[in-house]
């Protein structure tokens, strides 16, 4: 039995990975770019097959380039069992992007769990490059709320989920992921200066500003950010138990993601 791992560069699948081999599991890890990642193969959304060749599990970014593709190369594969890392915005309906993922992927024959995180902890390494050029931390609604989620805890849920295995009470099931506390984004800063003692200054983009910096190829994706963050001011964002549930821990903290990335910022 055989378990591809997806996505072989992010800190998720490589934690992923980390945790199968430490318990004992046969993995093949895939990637885009398999260049320098020890016995990667090269994984390509379009045409799957041949990485899933001989794979009983995968765990899967959720990649909504060629779902088909996937669903087919794993039924013609034989693979018995699919960990999707989603996200937590394919609740918001159907039409979300990534809720159009899942049910692309959900209509193999294959059992099928759903890991639906909120946003990650890990998304202030981006963070980390401004403070490093410019002393600032530049974002719109800059006090909107979120529940940040550890890469590991992350990692973890997918961990139990496969080597619980297919027909153990995950089939057909999605988990909410969040870390363990809701906090503004300011608030979020003020702690990498209490932890790191780097000075940062705190700007809140307007939406005009947001919009001449935030440089994304989908101008209808950043609109959808804009218009979340918007709605999160003032609203603390709702903890969801899937961490604890999953993994039997409580999700990690804020303060524990800073300590496991020292140097981030300077």
């Amino acid at each position: 039995m055989t378990i591809l791992v997806t996505g072989g560069r992010g800190a998720i699948a490589r934690a992923v990975t980390t945790g199968l081999i430490a318990a004992g599991q046969d993995v093949r890890v895939g990637s885009k770019d398999p260049s320098g990642i020890p016995g990667a193969v090269a994984y390509d959304a379009t045409n799957p097959a041949p990485a899933l060749e001989g794979i009983t599990q995968v765990f899967l970014y959720s990649d909504r380039s060629a779902p088909g593709a996937f669903v087919a190369a794993a039924e013609a594969a034989g693979v018995k069992q699919v960990v999707l890392l989603s996200s937590l915005s394919a609740l918001d309906g159907p039409q979300d992007p990534h809720a159009k993922a899942e049910q692309a992927v959900t209509v193999g024959s294959y059992a099928t769990t759903r890991l639906q995180p909120g946003a990650f902890m890990s998304n202030a390494k981006f963070w980390s490059y401004q403070v490093r050029a410019t002393g600032q931390i530049r974002l719109p609604y800059i006090d909107a709320e979120e529940a940040p989620i550890h890469e590991q805890d992350i990692a973890d849920a997918a961990l139990r989920v496969l080597l619980d295995g297919p027909a153990n009470g995950h089939d057909g099931r999605g988990y909410p992921l969040t870390g363990p506390e809701s906090m503004t984004r300011r608030a979020q800063i003020a702690h990498i200066t209490e932890s790191t003692g780097v000075p940062i200054e705190a700007v809140d983009l307007t939406p005009d500003e947001a919009r001449a910096e935030m440089r994304m190829p989908d101008e209808g994706q950043r609109e959808t950010l804009l218009a979340y963050w918007a709605s999160r001011v003032g609203s603390p964002h709702p903890i969801e138990p899937g961490v604890e549930l999953l993994t039997g821990h409580t999700a990690r903290t804020w303060q524990t993601w800073l300590a496991d990335h020292p140097g981030l910022f300077g």
